[in-house]
């Protein structure tokens, strides 16, 4: 198993080569030719991804926020769920920062299973915890979230940020429009999404923007055991 201490960190010659091209591929209209370099980026950030992520465990996705330090409740919530998600037997993929993210890698690290982090370049460096096994930087936050969701059969959705709003729905849009196989969602941390879930079912459902059986894409769990129970299902 790759641990942190034998790997090459991510800011390494390809990370540099494309530093700044998703600001520039999305600055708007470009010449073709732009635009086909950073075709060519994107494919070589994808080819990164693939290479660096090659295990056979199952692997569980944890979204969620940044922003929660370790004595924080949903910080110790989300360092249980990592180890009892190891203890089942999944691997446990994050965003690879801290917070949630950091949590989670570290009860799955804690408890001998596989911590996997795909982590993002930003102006302000966030840093890959200190808790991964496996672990990559990306520079295109689009292609962070295929890593995210092209290795994952389940995904546990923690309080958080737009970051973790966009992540969440872009897998329930994936299964919404039947490019994404039905795989467990887990909404946990219920008093935090109380509000959203109440908009969804009194404006969003109402409205007729979305179905009854949307709203059950995301499953909401009050304990560990209610998670790992759905996600085994």
């Amino acid at each position: 198993m790759n641990t942190m201490s034998d790997q090459k960190p991510a800011s390494d010659s390809l990370l540099d080569q494309v530093a700044g091209a998703e600001k520039l591929f999305l600055a708007g209209r470009r010449s073709r030719e732009a635009d086909l370099e950073s075709a060519v980026k994107i494919f070589l950030e994808l080819l990164r991804g693939f290479e660096s992520f090659n295990f056979s465990a199952p692997c569980v996705t944890v979204f969620g926020s940044a922003r929660f330090d370790e004595n924080h409740e949903y910080y110790r919530l989300a360092r249980d769920l990592g180890a009892a998600l190891a203890n089942a037997g999944y691997a446990v993929m994050t965003g690879g920062g801290p917070g949630i993210m950091e949590a989670a890698n570290r009860g799955a690290k804690d408890a001998g299973g596989l911590s996997i982090g795909c982590s993002i370049r930003l102006p302000e460096e966030q840093k890959p915890n200190a808790f991964l096994d496996r672990f990559i930087q990306m520079e295109h936050f689009f292609i962070r979230k295929v890593m995210l969701v092209k290795y994952s059969s389940a995904f546990v959705v923690m309080p958080g940020g737009f970051g973790t709003l966009d992540e969440a729905f872009e897998v329930a849009t994936l299964i919404q429009t039947g490019k994404l196989e039905r795989f467990p969602i887990v909404g946990m941390g219920l008093d935090f999404w109380h509000q959203l879930r109440k908009f969804a079912r009194e404006t969003m459902l109402t409205s007729g923007v979305i179905n009854e059986d949307d709203i059950a894409f995301v499953h909401p769990v009050a304990s560990i055991d209610e998670a790992l129970q759905f996600i085994r299902a």
